[in-house]
């Protein structure tokens, strides 16, 4: 089979001064790429800022013989987003690929969190990526194609202490996503979501020693097919982290069905629980439709 190319696709790759979004832009320049480098520029939790990150990464395509553009705009605004997207047109002239893994973490325990930490949080993670992509995603309809990927991580799709903030916005990308999986489908849009685990600046202090296994190289061959003209997937959460590669997904069980026109009461959910909880002959909805429909089909039975 032939290599995965990407001559004549425009990527836009947010954060990608360093760790995971610098390996997609040097791996999907070395392919062909014309790549936006996006990066503020700043620390961990997001202060400060600057154009240094961006201008590396850039001149390291450049002297691989690529062709990228660098962009310092926040994507935790609109106009930043839309500026973002904006680069990409001036520069190359269209969109085709979005990356969205700009992020920050301002970790604490629940009671401790203050609002202006989960707000700014969910301003670079959850609202950063609608901003950038709400810019490309019409140039994409009008173009008939165009291949999204998010960000999710474990602690979104399973829960870390600590990290309430975080977690909410991770696992609200998956439901954007989601949705623009489903509103794409016509325009040939795929969009699909990657939960990374690897060693980067946000996870070396949770990784530790063990964060050796975990190249960031593992990771970046999984966000290039799902970008890549030949992905016939859509609407996925895949799973990367020391070599494996799994699919997520959010699923269904058959449940148990109280008897015809009788609402239960508390003590009759108690007393079937086992069967509710029980996840053998599960089915994954591809939409709320889906789910509704076989919610239907289970009551006429």
């Amino acid at each position: 089979m032939s290599d995965l190319r990407f001559e004549d696709r425009v990527a836009v790759i947010t954060g990608a001064g360093g760790g995971l979004g610098r390996a997609y832009a040097l791996l999907l320049a070395q392919r062909g790429a014309r790549v936006v480098v996006n990066d503020l520029g700043g620390g961990v939790d997001g202060s400060g800022s600057g154009s240094s990150m961006a201008d590396k990464v850039v001149q390291e395509i450049g002297d691989a013989g690529g062709e990228a553009v660098a962009n310092y705009d926040t994507v935790a605004t609109v106009e930043g987003g839309d500026a973002i997207i904006q680069t990409a047109l001036d520069r190359f002239g269209r969109i085709d690929i979005v990356i969205n893994n700009a992020g920050i973490l301002r970790d604490k325990s629940f009671v401790k969190m203050s609002p202006k930490e989960v707000a700014a949080v969910l301003d670079v993670h959850l609202l950063g990526a609608f901003n950038v992509t709400r810019s490309a995603f019409a140039l994409m309809k009008n173009a008939n194609y165009g291949r999204l990927l998010f960000t999710t991580s474990a602690a979104g799709l399973f829960g870390n202490f600590g990290q309430a903030n975080y977690a909410a916005a991770k696992m609200g990308l998956v439901g954007l996503s989601n949705v623009l999986a489903i509103e794409g489908e016509k325009y040939n849009i795929k969009s699909n979501v990657i939960a990374p685990v690897a060693k980067t600046r946000l996870s070396e202090h949770v990784l530790s020693s063990f964060g050796d296994a975990l190249d960031i190289d593992y990771v970046k061959p999984l966000a290039a097919y799902l970008v890549s003209e030949e992905c016939s997937l859509t609407h996925e959460i895949i799973s990367v982290g020391g070599g494996r590669y799994a699919r997520v997904f959010v699923g269904e069980a058959p449940g148990w069905n109280a008897p015809s026109g009788e609402i239960p009461s508390p003590e009759a959910v108690r007393e079937n629980l086992d069967t509710v909880m029980n996840t053998s002959g599960f089915t994954i909805p591809r939409s709320a439709t889906d789910e509704i429909m076989a919610l239907v089909a289970r009551l006429q039975q």
